[in-house]
């Protein structure tokens, strides 16, 4: 690109497919298994992840496109000390916030995460989450988060306590970011793009995602960042009412006021 080549998008879908399907092959998954399921996804999915985590969540997913009940799965992540964790379930109101809910009560920080809807209305999302205590065996309590996780989604009604109010690391203290929220509609006007920017603390994000829960605002897909202190977070929303500017201002203001320490 820095030659002058252009971007291909449709090149870089083709190559990430190939090397998920071969990594499928050593898993022994049925050849064309995967069709049921990439047919519901669209190019930003396959754009969004690595090879690695397509053949991970296609090889548990498969064979439960049209599931009604909530598939949770976590592993040890493949790099670093993290937990892994993909929930697979049919979309539902607050679903975002109810997931960084669990996440914050929990003691576990997102440190990226990868949310997208299917085409068929279900939320693949793909969390990657360390705990606040240093000594996890992130082996050891993947069951447990898979069993509760499952046990909340599967219950009535969403529990949007209040946030933690984690205090700030010495080197954000140090060399603080000033809160930055954008709030803007696409170029088509179907979406709105909320960008996100502050020092990172436990509960950030679901102080974030339980703003947009209270004013009813979905959470269409999102690419969580975390940067050293700072975290950087892009969402793509579907509420409705953002086209009124009242609304805009308030959701601005009120996320501002979440992420300010």
């Amino acid at each position: 690109m820095l030659g002058g080549a252009r971007p291909d998008a449709h090149s870089e879908l083709e190559s990430r497919q190939e090397e998920a399907l071969a990594l499928l092959r050593l898993e022994t998954v049925p050849e064309g298994a995967q069709k049921a399921l990439w047919d519901k996804l669209d190019v930003g999915y396959f754009l969004r992840h690595d090879a690695a985590d397509i053949a991970w969540q296609t090889r548990l997913l498969y064979r439960y496109v049209e599931t009604p009940v909530p598939i949770v799965r976590a592993r040890p992540s493949p790099i670093g000390e993290a937990l892994q964790v993909l929930v697979y379930v049919k979309d539902q109101p607050d679903l975002f916030a109810g997931i960084c809910a669990y996440f914050d009560r929990n003691g576990l920080s997102v440190l990226d995460a990868r949310v997208s809807t299917t085409r068929h209305g279900y939320a693949l999302d793909n969390f990657l989450v360390a705990h606040t205590e240093e000594d996890v065996h992130y082996r050891d309590i993947a069951n447990l988060v898979e069993q509760e996780m499952t046990a909340r989604l599967t219950g009535d009604g969403t529990w949007l306590p209040g946030p933690s109010k984690g205090r700030l690391s010495r080197l954000s203290r140090t060399f603080p970011v000033t809160p930055r929220v954008d709030l803007r509609a696409d170029e088509r006007g179907q979406y709105y793009i909320l960008s996100v920017s502050a020092n990172d603390r436990p509960g950030l994000l679901y102080s974030i995602a339980r703003v947009l829960a209270e004013h009813r605002v979905g959470v269409a897909s999102a690419l969580i960042n975390t940067l050293g202190e700072r975290v950087e977070d892009v969402f793509l929303l579907d509420g409705h009412g953002l086209s009124d500017n009242r609304l805009q201002i308030q959701v601005e203001t009120e996320l501002l006021r979440a992420i300010a320490v």
